[in-house]
C-alpha cells in the first residue's frame, strides 16, 4: 500500500506534465485577453456551501462528496466544484464594491468519489471560467466564446458546443409542475432516485443515466414552451450573438444541468466519437440567484468547468511531449574540473539555461552516455588538460562536431550559441 496511489487518483509525471503546463499558459493568455483574473480558492471548504449550492438532492452532495468531520467538530468538504467556491470568496470579500463586473478563473483539483474510469478520477482537475455582476446576454455570448476559442486553440476537432435556456424561477417554476405531471404518469419506468425527487428535484429525471429514465424522458415536455418574455428574448439574443461571431452551436431543448443552481442559459461542449456516443468534456451556464444563496446581494453569474484530464485524452498527435531535456551537459574530469564545473553550471542556471553535471566521479565515456540518455543538445568537456590551456571542448550532440571554447567569457559563449540554435 505504501508503493501505491489511492485508488481513483493519478499521479501526474515529469514527461506528461508538459502538456498540463502548454495547456495552462494557453488557457491563462486567452482569459487574459478577455479580462479575466485568477483566483486560487481553498481546497476545503464547509460542507453546508456544497449542500446548499449545488442542491442537497443532487448527487454530488447526496453520493460523492468527501466530507469529513474534522478535529473542532466543523463538518468540512473537499471541493467537489469550483463555483461555490469562488462565489464564497467574492461574498466574503465584498468584490462587488469595487468592481460592478468581476471575471475570475481558476485552476486546480477537485474531489468525487465516484467510479474511477477513463477521463473520470477521484481526483480530477479543472480549469474554470465565472463572470459575476452582469445580467445582461453580451456576457453569455463572451463567456462562450472564450469556451469556444479554448478549444480552437487546443487544435480539438469532433466537438460541439450545445445550449439550451433553463429559464428563471418562474419560467422554471411552471415547467416543474408540468414535469411532475408528466413523470407521475410514468414511475413504473423510473429509477428509484428519480422517483424520490419526482417532487423535489424533477429536472434530475431529465438528466438519469438510467436506461428507463432515459425512455421515460423522451416525450417530457421540454423548457422552451415555458419561457416567459424575457427569458426567451434573452436565450434569442445569445443565440444571435453567436451567429454573429460565427460560432457553431446546436440547441438542446432536454439539456439540463446536474447542479440545482442553473438558471436560463445552460451549455456542454461534447464530443462525439465514431459510434455516436457523447461525453460532456466541458459545461456551465448562468446561476443568477447563486450569490443571494451564498449569503451576498443579489447578483446575476455564468460560468464554465473544464475537465483537465478529458481534454488531454483528446490532444491531437501535435501535442506528443518527451521529458524535459538539457539543453547543456558538462562533464567534469578531475578535482578542479569538477569545482569549476559547479560555479559554472550554476552561472548557466541563472541565466536561464538548463544544465546538468554528473556528480559522481564517473569518466568521460560514462559521462558522455548519460548525456545522451538525458537528451542534451551540447556537451561542454572540462579537464586538467582543458583548464592548463584555458579552453573546454564544445560537443553538438547532433551533429557530433567539436570546436574548442575559451574558459574565459564562457557563460556569454554558451549563451549566444545555444540562443542561436534556436534557444535554451
Amino acid at each position: 500500500m505504501l508503493t501505491q496511489a489511492i485508488r481513483g487518483v493519478k499521479d501526474i509525471l515529469p514527461s506528461d506534465v508538459r502538456k498540463w503546463q502548454r495547456i495552462e499558459v494557453m488557457a491563462r493568455e486567452l482569459f487574459s485577453a478577455y479580462g479575466f483574473s485568477e483566483i486560487r480558492i481553498p481546497i476545503i471548504e464547509h460542507t453546508v456551501l456544497f449542500a446548499r449550492s449545488i442542491g442537497a438532492t443532487s448527487d454530488i452532495v447526496e453520493k460523492e462528496m468527501y466530507s469529513f468531520t474534522d478535529q473542532g467538530g466543523d463538518q468540512i468538504t473537499l471541493r467537489p466544484e469550483g463555483t461555490a467556491s469562488v462565489v464564497r470568496s467574492y461574498v466574503e470579500h465584498k468584490l462587488y464594491a469595487d468592481n460592478r463586473v468581476n471575471k475570475l478563473y481558476y485552476v486546480g483539483p477537485m474531489f468525487r468519489r465516484e467510479r474511477p474510469q477513463a477521463g473520470r478520477l477521484r481526483q480530477f482537475h479543472q480549469i474554470g471560467v465565472e463572470a459575476l455582476g452582469a445580467a445582461e446576454p453580451g456576457i453569455d455570448v463572451d463567456v462562450l466564446t472564450v469556451l469556444d476559442e479554448f478549444f480552437k486553440r487546443l487544435g480539438i476537432n469532433g466537438v460541439e458546443l450545445q445550449i439550451n435556456s433553463l429559464g428563471c424561477r418562474d419560467c422554471r417554476s411552471r415547467y416543474k409542475e408540468a414535469l411532475i405531471g408528466f413523470l407521475n404518469t410514468q414511475r413504473d419506468h423510473l429509477c428509484e432516485d428519480c422517483l424520490r425527487r419526482i417532487d423535489i428535484n424533477p429536472l434530475r429525471a431529465l438528466d438519469c443515466k438510467s436506461e428507463g429514465c432515459k425512455r421515460a424522458a423522451a416525450d417530457a415536455p421540454v423548457m422552451a414552451d415555458y419561457l416567459d418574455e424575457g427569458c426567451r428574448t434573452h436565450f434569442e439574443k445569445v443565440k444571435e450573438g453567436l451567429d454573429d461571431l460565427g460560432i457553431k452551436y446546436t440547441v438542446k431543448p432536454r439539456m439540463v444541468r446536474g447542479l440545482d443552481y442553473y438558471t436560463r442559459t445552460t451549455f456542454e461542449m461534447v464530443a462525439t466519437d465514431k459510434k455516436g456516443a457523447q461525453n460532456a468534456v466541458a459545461a456551465g451556464g448562468r446561476y443568477d440567484g447563486l450569490v443571494e444563496e451564498v449569503g451576498g446581494p443579489q447578483t446575476p453569474g455564468i460560468g464554465f468547468a473544464i475537465g483537465i484530464e478529458r481534454i488531454i485524452m483528446m490532444l491531437p498527435d501535435a501535442w506528443k511531449t518527451g521529458p524535459e531535456t538539457p539543453a547543456l551537459f558538462i562533464a567534469a574530469l578531475g578535482v578542479k574540473a569538477r569545482r569549476l564545473v559547479q560555479k559554472m553550471a550554476d552561472d548557466l542556471r541563472k541565466i536561464g539555461i538548463r544544465t546538468e553535471r554528473d556528480y559522481a566521479e564517473a569518466g568521460l565515456k560514462a559521462q558522455m552516455k548519460k548525456a545522451d540518455k538525458l537528451g542534451a543538445k551540447y556537451v561542454l568537456i572540462i579537464g586538467e588538460d582543458e583548464i592548463a590551456r584555458g579552453v573546454s571542448v564544445l560537443r553538438d550532440m547532433r551533429t557530433k562536431e567539436q570546436a574548442e571554447l575559451p574558459l574565459l567569457h564562457i557563460t556569454e559563449s554558451i549563451r549566444k550559441i545555444i540562443q542561436e540554435a534556436g534557444g535554451y
